[in-house]
């Protein structure tokens, strides 16, 4: 049977860029929605964005630059995506994602993503350390995400509420990946959500890449928690 809604979807995916962002971050998505966009006819449509408008934008650990094609608009519908930092992952040096992540806090980014958060036409999308800005910004508060391992104890000061998996859906508007290599299956995930599983498995096929984990979201049953509660492990 033919997914017609599928179909007639168009989706816009607007990535951010920060000075310091993750290469990796930004061009895994980037690469996995313009696939799905050559293989949609054109259903999908990519672009690099950031806050203050065109300009190049330097990546961590002194990487390359890439061209942010226009400014960010938080109320275009579709789709940001919000990579994380490159960098040291401790202390208080230029080149520490600590820092970068303080940094970018300074800039319009965090007003640009509350608007983008408060619109029902957006959805957000966040990478790694990605996760820690709108966090930062308290968009996060009793929000279900994950972050890297190394920001899950910050992610749960900030008020969210840190799950350990490979990408958490908190309804269908938030989406978070974990580790640097998430945005893959973040972007696929979406993809196979939005297109359908067809255009997803096209994707994975050209990558010669499948997948990994389950996407963790508040429903189903819960599992029993043996750490918190060790009598569960003798009920039979």
């Amino acid at each position: 049977m033919k997914n017609d809604s599928a179909k007639n979807k168009s989706i816009h995916v607007q990535i951010v860029l920060f000075d310091g962002f993750d290469l990796l971050d930004a061009l895994g998505p980037y690469e996995v929605f313009a696939a799905a966009g050559m293989y949609s006819g054109g259903a999908v449509t990519v672009e690099l964005v950031s806050a203050e408008g065109k300009r190049s934008v330097p990546s961590g650990l002194n990487g390359p630059s890439l061209e942010a094609k226009a400014a960010l608009d938080p109320h275009l519908p579709g789709m940001i995506v919000v990579p994380g930092a490159s960098g040291k992952p401790a202390g208080n040096s230029e080149d520490s994602i600590p820092h970068v992540l303080r940094q970018t806090m300074k800039t319009r980014l965090p007003e640009l993503l509350k608007q983008a958060f408060n619109d029902k036409d957006v959805t957000m999308v966040t990478v790694c350390g990605g996760t820690l800005l709108p966090a930062m910004e308290g968009l996060l508060k009793d929000r279900h995400a994950v972050t890297n391992h190394l920001g899950m104890p910050a992610l749960g000061a900030l008020g969210a509420i840190p799950v350990e998996a490979r990408v958490v859906e908190d309804g269908p508007r938030f989406v978070s990946g974990g580790g640097v290599t998430s945005g893959i299956d973040t972007a696929l995930y979406l993809v196979d959500r939005e297109l359908g599983p067809r255009i997803a498995n096209a994707v994975e096929k050209l990558f010669e890449y499948e997948k990994r984990g389950t996407v963790w979201r508040a429903e189903g049953n819960e599992p029993i928690d043996f750490q918190a509660s060790p009598k569960a492990a003798d009920v039979k």
